[in-house]
C-alpha cells in the first residue's frame, strides 16, 4: 500500500488530507480521508471500481498535485505551498460568514455596523510594492490581475495592499491594509475606509472604484432595498471599530454577509449527458446528491471532483436537491472540504 499525508494551516484552519493506493479485487483503488486535524475524518474514493496499478498511480499523483496546489504540504506545520509550483504571498483575506433573515433588522439599525454591496465577482487583493504588482486570491496565492486594473494600479504613487472584488475589468475596492510603510490591519475599519477614500482620490483611475458604503440606518435601508430590487447578490455588514482579521472565524465575526440570491459551492460529479453534471455536497463523512446542473456552452464541463459555483432558488429539505440551478463557473480558489450541506437555503 502507498500513502501520503498532507497538512494545511491558515488562520483558524488546521486540516489534514490522506491519500492512499490500496489493493482490491485483483486491482487497486485510490482512497482518501480529510478533515480537521484531531477530529474524525471524512472518507471517500477516487476509483469506484478497481483499476490497474499504473492507472491508480496516475490518479494518485494527480490527486496529490491538486491538493498541494491548493496549499497542502507534507510538513506537519502546514505551511502553504512550500512544496508546490504555486506562489504563496503570506497575505490572506478576511473571509465572511453568512447571516440569516433574522439578523438583518438588528444590523440595519446598529450604528456600529456599516453596509456595502456584495459584488458578484472574484475576491482579489492587490499588492503593489515598487514596480512589483500582483493579485492575491482568497487562498493567499499570487494570481494575475486583469490588464486594465494592473495598468491603473501602476499609476499609484505609493506602495499599497488593497482588498476588493474583481468584476470583469472593474475592481471594487472596500479595504486597504498597507499604504507605504503604514500597516493598517490593526486599525479600526472606519479609519481604513477613510484612508482608502483619500488614496483613491490621489490618482486617475477608471476601472478601480470605491465600494458604495451606507452608514446611517436610513442610508442602509435605502441601499438594501435598491440592491434587492436590482437583483444584486447581497450586502456585507462591517463593524466600524474592528481590525482586519485574516481567515474565517468559526462563527459570526466583525464582518458578515447576507445574500439576496442563494449560491453555493458544490463538488462536481459525473457527467450525465447533454452537458449535465451531478452536484454533490458533504454531510459529515458522507457525500450527498444535490441534483444536477446544466453546463452552458460558453463553459467547459468541469472535471469530476472539482469545485463549481451554482446559483439556485432554494433547496428541498426532503431530498437536498437544489431548484432551478444555474451554473456560474468553476472555483479553483475553494477547497472541496468547504462544500458542506450546511450552505443550502431551504424552501420555507
Amino acid at each position: 500500500m502507498e500513502s501520503t499525508t498532507l497538512y494545511y494551516r491558515q488562520g483558524s484552519s488546521d486540516k489534514i488530507y490522506q491519500a492512499s493506493i490500496e489493493p482490491k479485487d485483483g486491482g487497486y483503488v485510490v482512497n482518501f480521508t480529510y478533515g480537521r486535524r484531531g477530529a474524525t475524518l471524512s472518507t471517500g474514493t477516487k476509483t469506484s471500481t478497481a483499476v490497474n496499478y499504473d492507472a491508480a498511480r496516475a490518479i494518485y499523483g494527480k490527486l496529490l498535485k491538486e491538493k498541494t496546489a491548493k496549499g497542502y504540504t507534507p510538513g506537519e506545520d502546514g505551511t502553504p505551498y512550500s512544496h508546490s509550483d504555486k506562489t504563496t504571498t503570506g497575505i490572506y483575506p478576511q473571509l465572511l460568514n453568512a447571516i440569516g433573515d433574522d439578523q438583518i433588522e438588528k444590523l440595519l439599525v446598529d450604528p456600529k455596523f456599516w453596509m456595502q454591496p456584495k459584488y458578484d465577482g472574484r475576491r482579489l487583493l492587490i499588492d503593489k510594492r515598487g514596480d512589483m504588482i500582483q493579485g492575491i486570491n482568497r487562498l493567499g496565492l499570487s494570481v494575475a490581475l486583469p490588464p486594465m486594473i494592473a495598468a491603473e494600479v501602476a499609476n499609484l504613487p505609493l506602495d499599497v495592499i488593497l482588498d476588493g472584488e474583481s468584476v470583469g475589468d472593474d475592481y471594487h475596492a472596500f479595504d486597504v491594509l498597507l499604504i507605504d510603510d503604514d500597516k493598517m490591519d490593526d486599525s479600526r475599519y472606519a479609519n481604513r475606509h477613510l484612508r482608502l477614500m483619500n488614496l483613491l482620490a490621489s490618482f486617475q483611475h477608471r476601472h478601480i472604484q470605491m465600494a458604495q458604503t451606507a452608514i446611517t440606518t436610513e442610508q442602509k435601508r435605502e441601499l438594501f432595498n435598491a440592491l434587492k430590487k436590482a437583483n444584486a447578490e447581497g450586502v456585507v455588514f462591517k463593524q466600524v471599530d474592528a481590525p482586519y482579521i485574516a481567515g474565517r472565524p468559526a462563527s459570526g465575526g466583525s464582518q458578515v454577509k447576507y445574500k439576496f440570491v442563494a449560491t453555493a459551492s458544490f463538488i462536481a460529479g459525473s457527467v450525465n449527458g447533454k452537458r449535465s453534471v451531478t452536484l454533490t455536497l458533504l454531510n459529515g463523512k458522507s457525500f450527498v446528491d444535490a441534483g444536477n446542473v446544466t453546463i452552458p456552452p460558453n463553459h467547459d464541463i468541469p472535471a469530476a471532483g472539482s469545485v463549481v459555483e451554482v446559483r439556485y432558488l432554494y433547496a428541498f429539505k426532503e431530498s437536498g436537491a437544489v431548484y432551478q440551478p444555474v451554473y456560474l463557473g468553476a472555483r479553483d480558489d475553494i477547497d472541496p472540504a468547504e462544500c458542506l450541506i450546511s450552505q443550502l437555503k431551504y424552501k420555507p
